[in-house]
Formats: structure tokens, sequence, C-alpha cells
């Protein structure tokens, strides 16, 4: 018994070495033959069977998807949907790929503003300009009990940048963004190292954040847009569950 049990162990890792060197061979055709037909095709990350048999997705750039055919011979930029499950699985894996922990964020980086006992937190990167972020603002007025750290992401206009600066540069920056975002009194101008409003957009183009206000919850959750009271709470409570 105990040496049929050896033989079979042999043949299954005999098995999955083969698969392995058949997997690894396949990649190589595949990057081989993109590579020489499209020279100016960015790096490829990492190559991974898609749920369709023979397809193949490619990620480059850290959350680029591409898909391709097992000899590189055809290339298919799109979306990827599940017509059973209703699912667009190619977003889904853009969101996993391009998530950010909250753990993982430059909170020194950013400021806090605290309302009620701060014990929930969250992060939101906005545009001192953006006219979505100020309809944001005007909901989160009414959530309490939350610390939000606040991620300056000048974006839109090169007045993005100077308003900015000097919203960092205040002494007290969470009045300075409130003081603009609420009622419009424009921040006084301040000069100081903002490296900070800079590594912020170097940061968000790095995990995909292409517009504001964009929110990150403390389990992750990543949110984009202005969204309302009722559904920050329910983000908040689900966070902590």
């Amino acid at each position: 018994m105990r040496a049929t049990n050896t033989f079979f162990q042999r043949g299954l890792l005999t098995t999955l070495a083969l698969t392995c060197l058949a997997a690894t061979a396949q990649e190589a055709t595949i990057r081989k033959n993109l590579k020489e037909r499209i020279p100016q095709m960015p790096e490829i990350e990492e190559i991974s069977k898609s749920p369709i048999p023979g397809l193949y997705e490619l990620r480059m750039n850290g959350a680029d998807i591409m898909y391709t055919d097992a000899e590189g011979n055809y290339l298919i930029q799109g979306n990827l949907i599940d017509t059973k499950l209703r699912k667009n699985l190619t977003e889904e894996r853009i969101d996993k790929l391009s998530a950010v922990a909250f753990d993982a964020l430059p909170l020194k980086d950013s400021f806090k503003i605290v309302r009620g006992n701060g014990k929930r937190k969250m992060a939101v990167f906005e545009d001192p300009n953006c006219g979505y972020c100020k309809r944001f603002e005007a909901e989160m007025a009414k959530v309490t009990n939350v610390t939000i750290h606040l991620f300056l992401y000048p974006i839109l206009t090169p007045d993005s940048h100077v308003k900015s600066k000097n919203i960092w540069c205040a002494k007290d920056k969470a009045k300075a963004w409130t003081d603009w975002m609420a009622r419009e009194l424009v921040p006084a101008t301040a000069d100081c190292d903002d490296a900070a409003t800079t590594r912020n957009v170097e940061f968000g183009k790095k995990y995909r954040i292409t517009g504001t206000p964009t929110l990150i919850f403390a389990d992750g959750s990543r949110v984009p847009g202005a969204i309302s009271a009722p559904q920050v709470e329910k983000y908040l409570a689900d966070a902590r569950n």
C-alpha cells in the first residue's frame, strides 16, 4: 500500500511539473510574439488564463488589462462580460488590482477633519475646484463621529494647484478647506513645502484614481463620485462589520 501511495504521489508531482512547464512555455510564446509584432506595447507584467478557454489575460502598467490567444496572434482590448451573472469581469479585475488598503495610504500627505468622536474613519481624494466635491462636502456635513483623511488632489486646472498649496500651507488646513468648499472663502496665499500634493497626484496615478471625489473606507472599499450622506453611512457601517 505504501509503495502504491509513493507511486501515486510521484505521478502527481510529475503531472504538476509538466503542467507548470507547459504554462511557462505558453507564456513565453505569448510574450515573444507580441514583443516582436508590437514593439511599442507596454511590458507584460502578468499572464493568466481568463474564464474563456484559450483566452489569456494580459496585465500591464499595474492594472491595464488586455486579452490574447495562446499564440499571441490576436489582441483584444475591451471588457469581458459574464452574461449569466451579468458581471463586468474586466472591471472587477481592474478594481481588485487597483484596490488600496487603508493602511497603505500615505496619511502623512493628508490632513484630518474630525467630527464627533471621530471613531469611524475614511479617506477622500478631492480637487478644490471640483463641483462634485463641493456637493459631496455638503452631504458630508451631515455625517458625524468620523475622522476624514483629506488628500488634496489637484488634477482639474492649474488653479487647483494654487488653491491646494494655499490650503495645505494654511495654519488650520481643515478650516481653510471647509471655508472654501462650503462658504467659497478663497484660501489666503500661503507658502510652504507642498510636495505632498504632488505625491498625492503620483499616488493617484499609480492606483488609477481618475476622478474626484474618490472615497476609500477602512475596509478598503473604494467609491468614485459624490454619494449621499446615507450612502456614506452605509459604507462606514459595512467597514466596521
